[in-house]
Formats: structure tokens, sequence, C-alpha cells
């Protein structure tokens, strides 16, 4: 399968533009709004808040020009992935999860879909075709994997679900539209958390589902309308404001964390590393092949978690946060959220400054610690 070709920067800064007419606003105005004028026949007008919202659409309109796909808004990443998983599964449904992957998605199949008859398997990313997708209804995919950053063949895998009758559903947090494209390389659902990247500037949760197949749509749109799990059109607004700059910012940040995965690599307080754009790193061919880019986010593993703590602290361009994606460069030691890393292992998430000036940072407190 061909490397898939980006979205259009260009077009998406004009989407808006193209529709509108004289004396109206270039900018999108933000539309607070629970209840619409709607005098005698309803039928295709806005009828209600929990239904509509133009401000919500117009940034569904923009990450459906991201995704080649229609797109649906939802409050958070997490309630994202959680409609597909609702919409489309019922009692007596087999799940695959990855058991490396966000930790959120495992404690919901484990904590709630468990509870309501939906039973599941776990799986490493780097293995995760291994033993095949007969009797699955859902294949949920993340890679690369958060925090391990590893790997696996998308197009392999959502090949194997379609032949076995199951749906692949992928996770494309950690890359974006512009770093990776699930739904070309086969996926049937792809979900995100625009809280990261999208959103960029740490200041709102969003998260959406697209799909090119009309009936999973109007399933999740179902899902969305009769459980409530709407986004607020202030949110949406901020989103809508930030996706018009999200190729610039992911381009610094992915350029950069090229810079700083490369130096990090050979530096001696460092004791492994794993960058998919490394061509070291063992993912390096297949990330080629499948990704856009590499991505921003590193694992580095220190001698300890005390000397990863260290790190993060005396680092003075390095923000201590449990999320990723936005423009200050953020790290956290994962082994104290349960994830089976290293007790030394950092997630770092390069941000937008300056790569000299963010590499003398990170190395200054590198070696304060050695």
């Amino acid at each position: 399968m061909p490397n898939p070709e980006p979205p259009s920067p260009a077009e998406l800064l004009h989407l808006r533009g193209r529709t509108l007419e004289k004396g109206e606003p270039i900018a999108l105005p933000l539309t607070l709004a629970s209840m619409y004028h709607l005098p005698g026949d309803p039928a295709g007008f806005p009828g209600y808040g929990r239904s509509d919202n133009p401000t919500w659409e117009a940034a569904e309109k923009a990450l459906g020009h991201l995704e080649a796909a229609e797109a649906v808004l939802f409050p958070s990443g997490m309630a994202a992935v959680a409609a597909p998983l609702f919409a489309l599964l019922a009692a007596g449904d087999r799940v695959l999860l990855p058991s490396d992957g966000y930790y959120t998605t495992r404690l919901l199949a484990d904590r709630v879909l468990a509870r309501l008859g939906v039973t599941f398997d776990l799986r490493p990313t780097a293995g995760f075709a291994e033993g095949g997708f007969a009797g699955y209804r859902l294949v949920f995919v993340e890679s690369p994997s958060n925090p391990g950053l590893d790997l696996c063949d998308i197009a392999d895998v959502a090949a194997g679900v379609r032949a076995a009758g199951g749906l692949t559903v992928v996770d494309n947090t950690t890359m974006t539209p512009f770093g990776q494209r699930p739904l070309d390389l086969g996926a049937d659902i792809v979900v995100a958390s625009d809280t990261k990247a999208p959103g960029g500037h740490s200041d709102i949760l969003m998260g959406h589902v697209a799909s090119r197949d009309p009936a999973l749509v109007a399933a999740i749109r179902e899902w969305r309308k009769l459980s409530g799990s709407i986004p607020g059109p202030f949110e949406a607004w901020l989103l809508h404001r930030s996706l018009e700059t999200l190729e610039l910012r992911l381009d610094r940040m992915c350029r950069t964390a090229g810079i700083v995965a490369e130096r990090l690599a050979t530096h001696p307080a460092v004791r492994a590393i794993r960058y998919p754009g490394l061509p070291k790193d063992h993912a390096h061919n297949l990330a080629t092949r499948q990704m856009l880019r590499p991505g921003f986010l590193i694992g580095l593993t220190l001698a300890s978690g005390a000397a990863a703590d260290a790190f993060i602290a005396a680092c003075r361009f390095l923000r201590p946060a449990t999320s990723f994606g936005g423009v200050h460069t953020s790290a956290e030691r994962r082994d104290r959220w349960g994830d089976a890393v290293a007790p030394g292992f950092v997630r770092l998430a390069i941000g937008c400054e300056p790569a000299e000036e963010l590499w003398a940072a990170l190395e200054a407190a590198l070696s304060a610690g050695g």
C-alpha cells in the first residue's frame, strides 16, 4: 500500500472563506444556544442544542477535511474512544485491545464493558497481528502506542480484521492526520484526542471520531445525541482556531524531536531511547512506510525513577504534565501511573521551542543529574 498523502493545509485555511457571503466575518463566530427559533414544521432546521450547533459543525468540517472522512466531535478524547465501543458493540461481542496502549481504554473495557457482557483480550502492539483476528467484533489499535511508542502494521492488521469479519478502530492521538492516516491504511474508524496537538495550547478537552462508512457515522452520531456526550461550543471554537495552525506547529515539533532524539541517543545519561524516526529504532522501516512524520514524542530511559524525576525538575524548558501536544515541551515519568515501563522511563513531548534552546536546557538537566 502506498504511503498516504497528507491533507492540504491551504485548503483547510480556506474552508470557511469559500462559503461566506459579503460582509460576513472571516473568523468563525461563536454560537452559544440551547434553543433555536422553530415555528411550524421543524424538519431540516436546527432544533436543540444537544443535536445542533454551528460552531461545533464548523470544527467537524475542518476535521473532516483533515481525515478525508466525516467527523463527529466529542467533549474529550476518552468520549471519542468510548463512542464506537458503546455505539457498535453488544453483549456477547469480543474486543481486542493493545496491552501497552493508553491505560484508560483498558479500564473502560474492564470496569464497564465487561459488566455489559462484552469480553476483551489484550495483546502487545509490536506483536498485534500474532494469533489472528477470528471472533473479534472490534479490534482497537494504537500505533505508536502510548507511552512505549511501539508500532504495528496498520494496513496488515486492518486487512486481517476485515477478512475475519470485524471492524478496525485506530487511536491516532499521538500522530494527528498530518502525521499518520489510518483510514487510508484500511481502518474503518479513527478516534483521537484533540486535547493534544490539534488543540495544541493545553486549554481544552476535545476528541473526534471519523469514518468513511455512512452507517458507522450514523451510529456514532446517534450515540452522541442519545448519551448527551456533546462538545461545548466555546471549546469547539477554540479547537477550530487551533486546527488552522496545527500543520505549522506539528512540523516544528517533529523536526525538533528528530534533532533532540539523535542527540539523546548518544548521551551517556540515557540508558535507552525510543523514537521511530531514528534509523536504529527497530520500528524505523515500518514507521517510514506508514507514517508521514516520525512524531514529536520521545521515550527515554534514565538510570532510575529518581534520576528521571531530577531530570524533569532541573530542566527550565520542561513542564511536568500528564498530557502532551501543547506548545510547551512536557515530560512525565510514566511508571508513576503503573504503565509497564522502566522506573526511569520518561515520555518526552516536544513542543514549539527553538530546537537549540531546548536542547541546551535538556542537556544541562541531564548533565546535572549525572
